[in-house]
C-alpha cells in the first residue's frame, strides 16, 4: 500500500509539474518587451540592448527595448507592474525606480517590491567625485578644507537624482555645507562646475570617464569599496579618507509580480548564457565593468537591502522634491 501510494504521489507531482516545465520551453511564445525607464543612449537602456540582442537570438524571437523615459521613471514602472504576467513583458531599470523614488515620493502608483517579480541585477557603478580640471583642489581632503572654510558659500549640481544622493552622502559624511542646484542631466552641470557656479559634483563612471579623458574634469575618487576598472588612477572613497561613502547605482531586470516562477527563472538562467558570450562581455565592459548577475531569491534579497540603504541616506540628508 505504502508503495502504491509513493508512486500515486510522484506521479501527481509529475503531472503538476508538467504545465510549468511546458510553459517554461515554450517560453517566449512571441515578441517580448523591454521597457526601459530611460531615453534611448542612457547607460540602463545601451545594456538593456545588449542583453536584448542576445536573447532575442537565444529565444529565436524578436526582443525590443520600448524607452518610457521621463517622470523619474515613474510612468514606466506603472506599465510594467499593470502588464500581463506571461513574461512577454520585462523592465530593465536602475536603482531609481526601485530604491530612491520609495523614499522621495510619500505615494507612487507601484510598488517596488510587491507589484514586481525580480529577475537578476544586470551590473552595479559607483559615482565619481569630480571638480574642474583646473582647479587647485586635488583630493577630497582638499575639497572638503575648502568647502568648511566657506560655509553656505559653495554649490554642487545634479542633473540624476542618484548623482545628487550621492553628493549629499559626501556631504554628511565629511560634514560640510553646499547648496545644490538641479540640471537636467548630469552632463548639463559640467559646464557650471567648469565656470566656477559649482564647486563639485558627483555623476556616474560612464559620464565621468568621458569628461575626464577629454581634459574637462578632474576626479577625485570613486564612491566604491574597490578601484573602478576603467579609472584606475582613482582612489576610493576609503583611500580617500572617506570609507562611509560607498554608493553605487544598479541596473535589474524584473517582471510582473505574477510571472510563472519558471519563466523567471529561464529568462534569468539566459542572460546568464548572453553574459558569457565575448562579445557580450566586451561591449559591457566598455559600458562600464563585467556583468554582475544574480540568482532572482539573492537579487530580491539584494534590492530590499537596496531600498532601506538609499532610503536612509535621502532621509538623513532631508531630499526633497522639488
Amino acid at each position: 500500500m505504502i508503495g502504491r501510494r509513493r508512486v500515486l504521489a510522484a506521479t501527481a507531482g509529475a503531472w503538476l509539474a508538467a504545465p510549468a516545465i511546458a510553459r517554461a520551453q515554450k517560453f517566449p511564445s512571441g515578441r517580448v518587451t523591454v521597457v526601459v525607464p530611460f531615453p534611448a543612449g542612457a547607460a540602463t537602456d545601451i545594456s538593456a540592448r545588449i542583453y536584448a540582442e542576445k536573447l532575442a537570438e537565444i529565444w529565436e524571437q524578436p526582443v525590443v527595448v520600448d524607452n518610457k523615459g521621463g517622470g523619474n521613471g515613474i510612468p514606466a514602472a506603472e506599465s510594467v507592474a499593470r502588464a500581463k504576467p506571461d513574461g512577454l513583458t520585462l523592465f530593465a531599470t536602475s536603482a531609481m525606480t526601485q530604491a530612491v523614488n520609495p523614499a522621495l515620493y510619500d505615494k507612487l502608483p507601484y510598488d517596488p517590491i510587491a507589484d514586481f517579480a525580480p529577475i537578476t541585477r544586470m551590473g552595479t557603478s559607483p559615482f565619481v567625485l569630480l571638480v574642474d580640471a583646473k582647479s587647485p583642489i586635488n583630493s577630497a581632503a582638499e575639497l572638503t578644507a575648502k568647502l568648511k572654510a566657506a560655509p553656505g558659500k559653495n554649490n554642487f549640481g545634479a542633473g540624476a537624482l542618484p548623482a545628487r544622493v550621492a553628493s549629499e552622502l559626501y556631504k554628511l559624511s565629511a560634514g560640510v555645507e553646499a547648496t545644490y542646484i538641479g540640471y537636467k542631466s548630469n552632463p548639463q552641470a559640467i559646464p557650471d562646475l567648469q565656470n566656477g557656479l559649482l564647486s563639485f559634483m558627483m555623476i556616474d563612471t560612464v559620464n565621468a570617464k568621458i569628461a575626464i579623458e577629454r581634459g574637462a574634469l578632474k576626479g577625485l575618487f570613486v564612491t566604491d569599496s574597490e578601484r573602478y576598472s576603467l579609472l584606475p588612477d582613482l582612489p576610493t572613497a576609503k583611500e580617500a579618507g572617506l570609507p562611509e561613502v560607498l554608493l553605487t547605482t544598479w541596473t535589474a531586470w524584473y517582471a510582473p509580480k505574477g510571472t510563472p516562477s519558471e519563466i523567471v527563472d529561464k529568462v534569468n538562467a539566459d542572460m546568464h548564457v548572453a553574459a558569457t558570450d565575448p562579445k557580450v562581455l566586451a561591449r559591457l565592459e566598455q559600458l562600464g565593468g563585467a556583468p554582475k548577475l544574480m540568482s532572482p531569491k539573492d537579487f530580491a534579497v539584494f534590492a530590499a537591502s537596496e531600498k532601506e540603504r538609499w532610503g536612509s541616506i535621502i532621509r538623513r540628508a532631508n531630499i526633497k522634491l522639488e
